[in-house]
Protein backbone atom coordinates (compact mmCIF):
# COMPACT_ATOMS: atom_id res chain seq x y z
CA UNK A 1 0.00 0.00 0.00
CA UNK A 2 1.14 3.45 -0.50
CA UNK A 3 2.17 5.26 2.58
CA UNK A 4 0.81 8.98 3.41
CA UNK A 5 3.30 12.37 3.84
CA UNK A 6 4.94 12.14 7.86
CA UNK A 7 6.60 13.85 9.78
CA UNK A 8 9.25 11.30 10.19
CA UNK A 9 12.78 12.48 9.72
CA UNK A 10 15.09 10.87 6.99
CA UNK A 11 17.54 9.26 9.71
CA UNK A 12 17.95 6.02 11.48
CA UNK A 13 16.51 6.33 15.20
CA UNK A 14 16.34 9.40 17.40
CA UNK A 15 19.13 11.53 18.30
CA UNK A 16 20.69 11.94 21.86
CA UNK A 17 19.94 12.85 24.43
CA UNK A 18 15.98 13.24 22.50
CA UNK A 19 16.22 8.93 22.04
CA UNK A 20 16.82 7.97 25.43
CA UNK A 21 13.67 10.33 27.04
CA UNK A 22 11.37 8.50 24.47
CA UNK A 23 13.04 4.80 25.03
CA UNK A 24 12.52 5.62 28.76
CA UNK A 25 9.11 6.48 28.04
CA UNK A 26 8.18 3.44 26.50
CA UNK A 27 9.72 1.42 28.87
CA UNK A 28 7.89 3.40 32.17
CA UNK A 29 4.66 3.16 30.15
CA UNK A 30 4.81 -0.80 28.82
CA UNK A 31 5.74 -2.10 32.43
CA UNK A 32 3.08 0.37 34.46
CA UNK A 33 0.92 -2.25 32.19
CA UNK A 34 2.46 -5.42 32.45
CA UNK A 35 2.67 -4.85 36.00
CA UNK A 36 -0.93 -4.18 36.54
CA UNK A 37 -1.83 -7.72 34.82
CA UNK A 38 -0.17 -8.89 37.57
CA UNK A 39 -0.44 -6.91 40.68
CA UNK A 40 -4.15 -7.34 41.81
CA UNK A 41 -3.84 -11.12 42.16
CA UNK A 42 -2.57 -10.74 45.93
CA UNK A 43 -5.63 -8.13 46.97
CA UNK A 44 -7.95 -10.97 45.51
CA UNK A 45 -9.57 -12.22 49.03
CA UNK A 46 -8.90 -8.74 50.52
CA UNK A 47 -11.20 -6.89 47.84
CA UNK A 48 -14.04 -9.68 47.95
CA UNK A 49 -13.77 -9.62 51.46
CA UNK A 50 -14.38 -5.75 51.86
CA UNK A 51 -17.34 -5.71 48.89
CA UNK A 52 -18.87 -8.67 50.15
CA UNK A 53 -18.28 -10.48 46.86
CA UNK A 54 -17.42 -14.13 45.80
CA UNK A 55 -14.09 -15.30 45.22
CA UNK A 56 -15.05 -16.61 41.58
CA UNK A 57 -16.40 -12.65 41.04
CA UNK A 58 -13.99 -11.02 42.11
CA UNK A 59 -11.94 -13.01 39.69
CA UNK A 60 -12.69 -11.18 36.57
CA UNK A 61 -10.45 -7.87 38.89
CA UNK A 62 -7.69 -9.87 36.72
CA UNK A 63 -9.21 -11.73 33.96
CA UNK A 64 -11.33 -8.50 32.25
CA UNK A 65 -7.74 -7.05 32.31
CA UNK A 66 -6.21 -9.59 30.78
CA UNK A 67 -9.31 -10.83 28.29
CA UNK A 68 -9.19 -7.13 26.87
CA UNK A 69 -5.78 -6.90 26.23
CA UNK A 70 -5.65 -9.81 24.78
CA UNK A 71 -8.79 -8.96 22.51
CA UNK A 72 -7.37 -5.42 21.88
CA UNK A 73 -3.55 -6.01 20.77
CA UNK A 74 -4.33 -6.17 16.86
CA UNK A 75 -7.33 -4.03 16.18
CA UNK A 76 -4.83 -1.00 18.17
CA UNK A 77 -1.90 -2.21 16.35
CA UNK A 78 -3.77 -1.36 13.01
CA UNK A 79 -4.95 1.85 14.53
CA UNK A 80 -1.47 2.41 15.01
CA UNK A 81 -0.36 1.99 11.43
CA UNK A 82 -3.10 4.17 9.84
CA UNK A 83 -3.17 7.06 12.50
CA UNK A 84 0.34 6.86 14.01
CA UNK A 85 1.78 4.75 16.94
CA UNK A 86 2.32 7.60 18.80
CA UNK A 87 -1.17 8.65 18.68
CA UNK A 88 -1.88 5.54 19.82
CA UNK A 89 0.37 4.90 22.63
CA UNK A 90 -0.63 8.68 24.10
CA UNK A 91 -4.05 7.53 23.71
CA UNK A 92 -3.60 4.40 25.69
CA UNK A 93 -1.25 5.71 28.55
CA UNK A 94 -3.90 8.64 29.12
CA UNK A 95 -6.63 6.11 29.07
CA UNK A 96 -4.66 3.39 31.28
CA UNK A 97 -4.07 6.21 33.64
CA UNK A 98 -7.43 7.52 34.01
CA UNK A 99 -8.85 4.33 34.22
CA UNK A 100 -6.68 3.67 37.23
CA UNK A 101 -7.72 6.72 39.25
CA UNK A 102 -11.45 4.89 38.37
CA UNK A 103 -10.14 1.98 39.87
CA UNK A 104 -8.98 3.58 42.97
CA UNK A 105 -11.88 5.47 43.69
CA UNK A 106 -14.31 2.26 42.86
CA UNK A 107 -17.56 1.40 45.63
CA UNK A 108 -18.42 -1.67 44.76
CA UNK A 109 -16.69 -4.91 42.82
CA UNK A 110 -18.83 -3.88 39.66
CA UNK A 111 -17.29 -0.93 39.29
CA UNK A 112 -13.99 -1.66 39.71
CA UNK A 113 -14.06 -4.76 37.30
CA UNK A 114 -15.57 -2.02 34.79
CA UNK A 115 -12.64 0.25 35.31
CA UNK A 116 -10.34 -2.56 35.00
CA UNK A 117 -11.91 -3.08 31.70
CA UNK A 118 -10.84 0.38 30.33
CA UNK A 119 -7.67 0.04 32.01
CA UNK A 120 -7.14 -3.02 29.74
CA UNK A 121 -7.79 -0.90 26.85
CA UNK A 122 -5.38 1.47 27.49
CA UNK A 123 -3.05 -1.00 28.02
CA UNK A 124 -3.47 -3.02 25.04
CA UNK A 125 -3.08 0.33 23.24
CA UNK A 126 0.04 0.77 24.65
CA UNK A 127 1.61 -3.34 24.42
CA UNK A 128 0.07 -3.26 20.75
CA UNK A 129 2.35 -0.27 19.77
CA UNK A 130 5.26 -0.51 22.21
CA UNK A 131 8.15 -2.62 19.62
CA UNK A 132 6.89 -0.45 16.92
CA UNK A 133 7.77 2.31 18.58
CA UNK A 134 11.40 0.96 19.10
CA UNK A 135 11.94 0.74 15.63
CA UNK A 136 11.78 4.98 15.32
CA UNK A 137 13.22 5.52 18.47
CA UNK A 138 16.64 3.64 18.18
CA UNK A 139 19.06 3.20 15.73
CA UNK A 140 19.20 -0.27 13.70
CA UNK A 141 22.28 -1.04 15.14
CA UNK A 142 20.71 -0.83 18.71
CA UNK A 143 16.84 -2.80 17.86
CA UNK A 144 18.30 -5.52 19.26
CA UNK A 145 19.94 -4.07 22.71
CA UNK A 146 16.18 -2.31 23.05
CA UNK A 147 14.34 -5.12 22.65
CA UNK A 148 16.39 -7.24 25.12
CA UNK A 149 16.07 -4.45 27.48
CA UNK A 150 12.36 -4.06 26.49
CA UNK A 151 11.76 -7.57 27.56
CA UNK A 152 13.85 -7.50 31.19
CA UNK A 153 11.52 -4.54 31.64
CA UNK A 154 8.27 -6.37 30.97
CA UNK A 155 10.07 -10.07 32.04
CA UNK A 156 10.43 -8.04 35.66
CA UNK A 157 7.41 -6.17 36.00
CA UNK A 158 5.30 -9.47 35.37
CA UNK A 159 7.37 -10.98 38.51
CA UNK A 160 7.58 -8.34 40.54
CA UNK A 161 3.68 -7.97 40.48
CA UNK A 162 2.54 -10.35 43.54
CA UNK A 163 5.49 -8.79 45.49
CA UNK A 164 4.74 -5.05 45.62
CA UNK A 165 1.56 -6.22 45.86
CA UNK A 166 2.42 -7.69 49.07
CA UNK A 167 4.09 -4.75 50.59
CA UNK A 168 2.02 -2.15 49.56
CA UNK A 169 -0.76 -3.89 51.37
CA UNK A 170 1.45 -4.06 54.14
CA UNK A 171 1.16 -0.64 54.48
CA UNK A 172 -1.93 0.60 53.10
CA UNK A 173 -5.44 -0.03 51.60
CA UNK A 174 -5.97 -1.76 47.93
CA UNK A 175 -6.60 1.47 46.44
CA UNK A 176 -3.45 2.41 46.29
CA UNK A 177 -2.74 -0.71 44.44
CA UNK A 178 -4.16 1.51 41.52
CA UNK A 179 -3.23 4.83 43.21
CA UNK A 180 0.48 4.20 42.08
CA UNK A 181 -0.13 4.59 38.40
CA UNK A 182 -1.34 8.15 38.70
CA UNK A 183 2.19 9.94 39.14
CA UNK A 184 4.16 7.19 37.02
CA UNK A 185 1.47 7.19 34.43
CA UNK A 186 1.41 11.24 34.24
CA UNK A 187 5.36 11.61 33.97
CA UNK A 188 5.08 8.85 31.26
CA UNK A 189 2.53 10.54 29.38
CA UNK A 190 4.71 14.42 29.57
CA UNK A 191 7.69 12.72 28.49
CA UNK A 192 6.24 10.82 25.62
CA UNK A 193 4.31 13.95 24.18
CA UNK A 194 7.57 15.62 24.38
CA UNK A 195 9.93 13.12 22.99
CA UNK A 196 8.00 10.40 20.51
CA UNK A 197 8.88 9.84 16.91
CA UNK A 198 6.12 10.37 14.39
CA UNK A 199 5.77 7.05 12.06
CA UNK A 200 4.75 6.13 9.20
CA UNK A 201 1.19 6.27 7.95
CA UNK A 202 -0.55 3.37 6.19
CA UNK A 203 -2.81 4.27 3.35
CA UNK A 204 -5.87 2.26 4.04
CA UNK A 205 -8.95 2.81 6.36
CA UNK A 206 -9.56 1.41 9.78
CA UNK A 207 -11.78 -1.97 8.86
CA UNK A 208 -14.01 -2.41 12.04
CA UNK A 209 -15.46 -5.37 10.80
CA UNK A 210 -12.19 -6.75 10.87
CA UNK A 211 -11.24 -5.68 14.30
CA UNK A 212 -14.79 -7.27 15.96
CA UNK A 213 -14.45 -10.50 14.46
CA UNK A 214 -10.45 -10.58 15.44
CA UNK A 215 -11.32 -9.55 18.92
CA UNK A 216 -14.16 -11.94 19.22
CA UNK A 217 -11.96 -14.78 18.09
CA UNK A 218 -9.12 -13.88 20.00
CA UNK A 219 -11.61 -13.30 22.88
CA UNK A 220 -13.15 -16.56 22.40
CA UNK A 221 -9.89 -18.74 22.40
CA UNK A 222 -9.18 -17.70 25.87
CA UNK A 223 -12.30 -18.50 27.24
CA UNK A 224 -12.50 -21.73 25.52
CA UNK A 225 -8.64 -22.69 27.07
CA UNK A 226 -10.24 -21.53 30.33
CA UNK A 227 -13.21 -23.51 30.39
CA UNK A 228 -11.60 -26.48 29.44
CA UNK A 229 -9.16 -25.57 32.07
CA UNK A 230 -11.87 -26.23 34.37
CA UNK A 231 -13.92 -28.57 33.49
CA UNK A 232 -16.76 -26.53 32.54
CA UNK A 233 -19.85 -28.63 31.31
CA UNK A 234 -18.84 -30.52 27.69
CA UNK A 235 -21.59 -28.93 25.82
CA UNK A 236 -20.81 -25.71 26.85
CA UNK A 237 -17.17 -26.33 25.58
CA UNK A 238 -18.69 -27.35 22.60
CA UNK A 239 -20.54 -24.59 22.05
CA UNK A 240 -17.73 -22.07 22.88
CA UNK A 241 -16.17 -24.24 19.96
CA UNK A 242 -18.22 -23.95 17.63
CA UNK A 243 -18.56 -20.11 17.88
CA UNK A 244 -14.77 -19.73 17.87
CA UNK A 245 -14.67 -21.92 14.90
CA UNK A 246 -17.04 -19.79 12.83
CA UNK A 247 -15.77 -16.65 13.85
CA UNK A 248 -12.13 -17.33 13.27
CA UNK A 249 -12.95 -18.81 9.66
CA UNK A 250 -14.89 -15.63 8.47
CA UNK A 251 -11.78 -13.67 9.65
CA UNK A 252 -9.44 -15.74 7.77
CA UNK A 253 -11.28 -15.20 4.87
CA UNK A 254 -11.80 -11.26 4.92
CA UNK A 255 -8.39 -11.08 5.78
CA UNK A 256 -7.26 -12.90 2.74
CA UNK A 257 -9.25 -10.13 1.07
CA UNK A 258 -6.97 -7.53 2.17
CA UNK A 259 -3.72 -6.26 1.17
CA UNK A 260 -2.29 -5.29 4.87
CA UNK A 261 -4.74 -7.33 7.15
CA UNK A 262 -5.46 -6.68 10.61
CA UNK A 263 -4.78 -10.41 11.35
CA UNK A 264 -1.49 -10.18 9.84
CA UNK A 265 -1.69 -13.18 7.16
CA UNK A 266 0.71 -11.31 4.78
CA UNK A 267 3.46 -11.71 7.28
CA UNK A 268 2.43 -14.97 8.50
CA UNK A 269 3.29 -16.09 4.72
CA UNK A 270 6.88 -15.04 5.64
CA UNK A 271 8.87 -18.05 6.95
CA UNK A 272 10.97 -16.42 9.25
CA UNK A 273 8.28 -15.01 10.83
CA UNK A 274 5.86 -17.66 10.99
CA UNK A 275 8.53 -20.09 12.80
CA UNK A 276 9.13 -17.22 15.21
CA UNK A 277 5.67 -16.92 16.33
CA UNK A 278 5.34 -20.73 16.49
CA UNK A 279 8.48 -20.86 18.66
CA UNK A 280 7.28 -17.70 20.78
CA UNK A 281 3.88 -19.59 21.64
CA UNK A 282 5.69 -22.79 22.52
CA UNK A 283 8.46 -21.32 25.21
CA UNK A 284 5.73 -18.96 26.52
CA UNK A 285 3.41 -22.05 27.06
CA UNK A 286 6.13 -23.70 28.39
CA UNK A 287 7.13 -21.27 31.14
CA UNK A 288 3.47 -20.69 31.91
CA UNK A 289 3.60 -24.36 32.58
CA UNK A 290 6.23 -24.23 35.00
CA UNK A 291 5.20 -20.95 37.09
CA UNK A 292 1.43 -22.49 37.81
CA UNK A 293 2.48 -25.79 38.87
CA UNK A 294 6.23 -25.04 40.83
CA UNK A 295 4.44 -23.40 43.83
CA UNK A 296 2.15 -26.21 44.19
CA UNK A 297 5.53 -28.45 43.45
CA UNK A 298 7.34 -26.07 46.45
CA UNK A 299 4.58 -25.79 48.93
CA UNK A 300 2.21 -28.64 49.12
CA UNK A 301 5.06 -31.39 47.57
CA UNK A 302 8.17 -30.44 49.33
CA UNK A 303 6.58 -28.67 52.52
CA UNK A 304 8.25 -25.17 51.80
CA UNK A 305 6.78 -22.38 53.56
CA UNK A 306 4.97 -20.09 51.83
CA UNK A 307 7.47 -17.00 52.36
CA UNK A 308 10.30 -19.19 51.01
CA UNK A 309 8.23 -20.37 47.90
CA UNK A 310 8.57 -16.83 46.97
CA UNK A 311 12.38 -16.70 46.80
CA UNK A 312 12.71 -20.45 45.02
CA UNK A 313 10.92 -18.25 42.45
CA UNK A 314 13.17 -15.39 42.32
CA UNK A 315 16.47 -17.43 40.76
CA UNK A 316 14.21 -17.49 37.40
CA UNK A 317 13.83 -13.82 36.94
CA UNK A 318 16.90 -12.46 37.69
CA UNK A 319 18.67 -14.70 35.55
CA UNK A 320 16.10 -13.72 32.64
CA UNK A 321 16.74 -10.01 33.38
CA UNK A 322 20.80 -10.90 33.02
CA UNK A 323 20.67 -13.03 29.98
CA UNK A 324 17.83 -11.03 28.35
CA UNK A 325 20.02 -7.95 27.71
CA UNK A 326 23.20 -9.93 26.57
CA UNK A 327 20.84 -12.10 24.35
CA UNK A 328 19.81 -8.45 23.18
CA UNK A 329 23.11 -7.02 22.41
CA UNK A 330 24.46 -10.61 20.94
CA UNK A 331 21.68 -10.62 18.33
CA UNK A 332 22.46 -7.50 16.59
CA UNK A 333 25.61 -9.26 15.46
CA UNK A 334 24.43 -13.19 15.60
CA UNK A 335 21.98 -15.39 13.91
CA UNK A 336 18.56 -15.33 16.05
CA UNK A 337 17.94 -19.31 15.27
CA UNK A 338 21.31 -20.20 17.07
CA UNK A 339 20.91 -18.05 19.99
CA UNK A 340 17.08 -18.61 20.35
CA UNK A 341 17.73 -22.47 19.64
CA UNK A 342 20.50 -22.45 22.78
CA UNK A 343 18.34 -20.85 25.20
CA UNK A 344 15.38 -22.66 24.60
CA UNK A 345 17.50 -25.69 24.51
CA UNK A 346 18.37 -24.69 27.78
CA UNK A 347 15.11 -24.03 28.96
CA UNK A 348 14.34 -27.70 28.09
CA UNK A 349 16.80 -28.96 30.27
CA UNK A 350 15.96 -26.86 33.19
CA UNK A 351 12.42 -27.91 32.96
CA UNK A 352 13.47 -31.26 33.02
CA UNK A 353 15.54 -31.19 35.57
CA UNK A 354 13.22 -29.42 37.82
CA UNK A 355 10.83 -32.53 36.98
CA UNK A 356 13.27 -34.77 38.01
CA UNK A 357 13.91 -32.70 41.38
CA UNK A 358 14.43 -35.70 44.19
CA UNK A 359 12.11 -35.35 47.42
CA UNK A 360 14.63 -33.76 49.73
CA UNK A 361 16.04 -30.95 47.38
CA UNK A 362 18.10 -28.38 49.06
CA UNK A 363 17.66 -25.29 48.25
CA UNK A 364 20.88 -25.42 46.08
CA UNK A 365 19.54 -27.34 43.95
CA UNK A 366 16.43 -25.87 43.40
CA UNK A 367 17.56 -22.59 42.77
CA UNK A 368 20.68 -23.72 39.98
CA UNK A 369 17.57 -25.36 38.05
CA UNK A 370 15.51 -22.41 38.15
CA UNK A 371 18.11 -20.26 36.96
CA UNK A 372 19.06 -22.43 33.97
CA UNK A 373 15.27 -22.03 32.89
CA UNK A 374 15.23 -18.48 33.74
CA UNK A 375 18.87 -17.89 31.64
CA UNK A 376 17.27 -19.88 28.95
CA UNK A 377 14.06 -18.54 28.30
CA UNK A 378 16.33 -14.55 28.65
CA UNK A 379 18.38 -15.66 25.52
CA UNK A 380 15.60 -17.12 23.48
CA UNK A 381 13.18 -14.64 24.17
CA UNK A 382 15.10 -10.97 22.65
CA UNK A 383 16.34 -12.48 19.77
CA UNK A 384 13.32 -13.99 18.64
CA UNK A 385 11.39 -10.64 19.46
CA UNK A 386 14.12 -8.35 17.32
CA UNK A 387 13.62 -11.19 14.50
CA UNK A 388 9.43 -10.64 14.59
CA UNK A 389 9.44 -6.87 14.63
CA UNK A 390 12.99 -6.39 11.95
CA UNK A 391 11.26 -8.94 9.39
CA UNK A 392 7.96 -6.82 9.04
CA UNK A 393 8.14 -4.12 6.82
CA UNK A 394 8.55 -0.21 8.78
CA UNK A 395 5.19 0.45 7.86
CA UNK A 396 3.76 -3.14 9.24
CA UNK A 397 5.91 -2.91 12.75
CA UNK A 398 2.52 -2.60 14.22
CA UNK A 399 1.07 -5.67 12.84
CA UNK A 400 3.88 -7.38 13.84
CA UNK A 401 4.29 -5.88 17.76
CA UNK A 402 1.00 -6.68 17.90
CA UNK A 403 1.26 -10.15 16.86
CA UNK A 404 4.33 -10.91 19.20
CA UNK A 405 1.61 -9.75 22.17
CA UNK A 406 -0.94 -12.23 20.89
CA UNK A 407 1.67 -14.98 20.86
CA UNK A 408 2.72 -14.04 24.34
CA UNK A 409 -0.53 -14.08 25.49
CA UNK A 410 -1.77 -17.32 23.84
CA UNK A 411 1.15 -19.45 24.83
CA UNK A 412 0.95 -17.80 28.71
CA UNK A 413 -3.10 -18.72 28.06
CA UNK A 414 -2.59 -22.60 27.04
CA UNK A 415 0.24 -23.11 28.92
CA UNK A 416 -1.91 -21.95 32.06
CA UNK A 417 -5.08 -23.93 31.14
CA UNK A 418 -2.59 -27.05 30.68
CA UNK A 419 -1.39 -27.08 33.98
CA UNK A 420 -4.74 -26.79 35.33
CA UNK A 421 -5.88 -29.64 33.66
CA UNK A 422 -3.22 -31.76 34.64
CA UNK A 423 -3.52 -30.47 38.36
CA UNK A 424 -7.15 -31.09 38.01
CA UNK A 425 -6.37 -34.60 36.59
CA UNK A 426 -3.53 -35.63 39.13
CA UNK A 427 -3.75 -33.48 41.88
CA UNK A 428 -1.04 -31.38 43.16
CA UNK A 429 1.79 -34.36 42.99
CA UNK A 430 1.23 -33.51 38.96
CA UNK A 431 3.07 -30.81 39.01
CA UNK A 432 6.48 -32.50 37.54
CA UNK A 433 3.92 -34.21 35.01
CA UNK A 434 3.37 -30.04 34.20
CA UNK A 435 7.00 -29.40 34.15
CA UNK A 436 7.65 -32.36 31.75
CA UNK A 437 5.27 -31.47 29.26
CA UNK A 438 6.62 -28.40 29.78
CA UNK A 439 10.07 -29.37 28.68
CA UNK A 440 8.37 -30.65 26.09
CA UNK A 441 7.32 -27.56 24.47
CA UNK A 442 10.85 -26.26 25.00
CA UNK A 443 12.54 -28.79 23.37
CA UNK A 444 9.54 -28.63 20.33
CA UNK A 445 10.45 -25.00 19.99
CA UNK A 446 14.30 -24.63 20.27
CA UNK A 447 14.09 -27.59 17.46
CA UNK A 448 11.52 -24.95 15.70
CA UNK A 449 14.17 -22.30 16.23
CA UNK A 450 17.32 -23.74 14.78
CA UNK A 451 15.20 -25.16 11.49
CA UNK A 452 15.21 -20.99 11.12
CA UNK A 453 18.74 -21.06 9.67
CA UNK A 454 18.15 -22.21 6.61
CA UNK A 455 14.85 -19.49 6.43
CA UNK A 456 17.55 -16.61 7.64
CA UNK A 457 19.72 -17.80 4.44
CA UNK A 458 17.37 -16.44 2.03
CA UNK A 459 15.66 -13.67 4.51
CA UNK A 460 15.73 -9.86 4.00
CA UNK A 461 15.29 -7.98 7.31
CA UNK A 462 12.21 -5.60 5.87
CA UNK A 463 12.92 -2.10 5.78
Amino acid sequence: MLQRPSAVPAQDGLDAPERYWAWAAVLMTVSLAVLDGSIAIVALPTIAAEFGAEPSASVWIVNGFQLVVAMGLLPFASLGEIHGYRRVYLSGIALFTAASLACALSGSLTMLIAARVFQGIGAAGVMSCNAAMLRYIVPKAMLGTAIGINAFCVGTAATVGPTLAGVILSYAKWPWLFAINLPLGLAAFAMAARFLPASDLADRRFDWKSAILCAVTIGLLVVLLDSFSHGLPVALIAGEFAALAICGTLLVRRELTMAEPMLPLDLLKRPVFAMSIGTSIASFSAQMLAFVSLPFTFQTVMGFAPGTVGLLMMPWPLANAVSATIAGRLSDRYSPAILGGIGLAGLAAGLAALALLPEGASLADIGWRMALCGAGFGFFQSPNNTTLITSAPKVRSGAAGGMLGTARLTGQTVGAALAALVMARLGVTGGGWALALGACFAALAAIVSLARIRAFRTHTPAE
